[in-house]
């Protein structure tokens, strides 16, 4: 049987043209954690692709498909978008059926959308959605008007709570992409960042592994050897999660939520870094858990926070690696979001996907 989301495409005339390699059990925004290989960045081999959607959105920026489906729980969906220069769709949590996916976070996860523009993510998610009353999480809600209301409030994290990790290339360039919102809205650069740091806490550092753990409890358990190393680690630290941390954890989420939603009374959207840097497969091999906790700081906490968002791409590093920023907006506001996002990534001008971006340094063309 198929999953309802695919099940919908086929029926509107998709083609399937196969399933795509990831992270193990999705646990990692890497794309190195697969007992078959890593899936190649195709602008270049030696850094990794991002996951643990990495090679659904390898394929679609190397034009071997015109979008792909992913999984996101804590940014799986949008780093492969920002490493990959496609755009990551991830929509409200609910909207699009979880059945036929293997759990990770059952409760926030959801499928998510790749493609090289926004107009194509938006057209797959709105063949993809409905209500299904076989998922127990999915949700019946109608999205917000999808009416741009002008100029744009866009909101940004305050200077100190930026982090790029040394990553000075990718500093300027969220720089860049700043500087061209404020010429088709207005931004606000004072957006407290603890809301949203301490709920990446509570994700993969803390009782939500206990999920995670839980939902494939019979392979970490009952098949250990089948998983490899660094994710039976991973896997095997919710273990020790009491019930009692898990009602405190989500009772702070609650809380957490209550501070982030008064923000939109501020600001139509937040833009964020998709990444604050970005790796070599050898430096991730080295040290992967921090490197990997480190690629989330600006994805963790959407779902958590009951996010709806968008990766788009921002620019490229001198050496030819592609760079993304992340537009998020209330649950529910799906399609507005979707419309500015198409207005920024339009007004960014970049090339598309991977193959566009070095038939141009062919050309020679700037």
């Amino acid at each position: 049987a198929n999953s309802p989301s695919v099940e919908r495409l086929l029926a509107a005339g998709a083609i399937l043209i196969g399933k795509t390699n990831m992270d193990q059990f999705a646990t990692g925004l890497v794309g190195t954690r697969s007992p078959y290989g890593v899936a190649r960045n195709p602008f270049d081999a030696a850094y990794i692709p991002g996951g643990s959607s990495s090679g659904a959105a390898v394929s679609v920026a190397s034009g071997l498909v015109s979008v792909a489906l992913g999984t996101d729980t804590g940014g799986s969906g949008r780093v492969p978008a920002a490493f990959n220069n496609i755009v990551g769709l991830k929509p409200t949590r609910g909207l699009i059926s979880g059945a036929g996916i293997v759990p990770a976070c059952r409760s926030i996860e959801t499928v998510s959308i790749f493609a090289l523009t926004v107009p194509d993510a938006r057209r797959v998610f709105d063949v993809a959605r409905g209500y299904d009353a076989h998922d127990p999480f999915s949700r019946q809600h109608a999205l917000a008007p999808e009416e741009v209301v002008t100029p744009i409030r866009f909101g940004i994290p305050d200077r100190g709570s930026l982090d790029f990790f040394g990553d000075a290339e990718a500093a300027a360039l969220f720089d860049a992409a700043v500087r061209r919102l404020g010429e088709s809205g207005t931004v606000d650069s004072s957006i407290d960042y603890a809301p949203f740091s301490e709920l990446n806490q509570l994700l993969f550092k803390g009782p939500w592994l206990a999920e995670r753990y839980g939902a494939l409890r019979h392979i970490v358990d009952g098949r250990p050897d089948a998983l490899l190393p660094v994710t039976r680690v991973i896997l095997e630290g919710g273990r020790s999660i009491s019930g009692a941390d898990v009602f405190a954890a989500q009772q702070r989420c609650e809380v957490l939520k209550r501070q982030i939603a008064a923000l939109w009374q501020r600001i139509d959207v937040l833009v964020v870094p998709t990444t604050g840097t970005i790796y070599r497969i050898d430096e991730i091999e080295a040290d992967p858990l921090d490197r990997n906790y480190k690629l989330g700081t600006y994805t963790n906490f959407v779902n958590l926070a009951d996010l709806a968002a968008v990766a788009i791409p921002a620019g490229f590093r001198p050496n030819g690696l592609p760079f993304g920023i992340t537009l998020l907006a209330p649950a529910f506001s799906d399609h507005r979001l979707a419309t500015i996002a198409a207005r920024v990534h339009d007004a960014g001008g970049w090339p598309l996907g991977a193959r566009a971006a070095r038939h141009v340094a062919i050309q020679g063309r700037p």
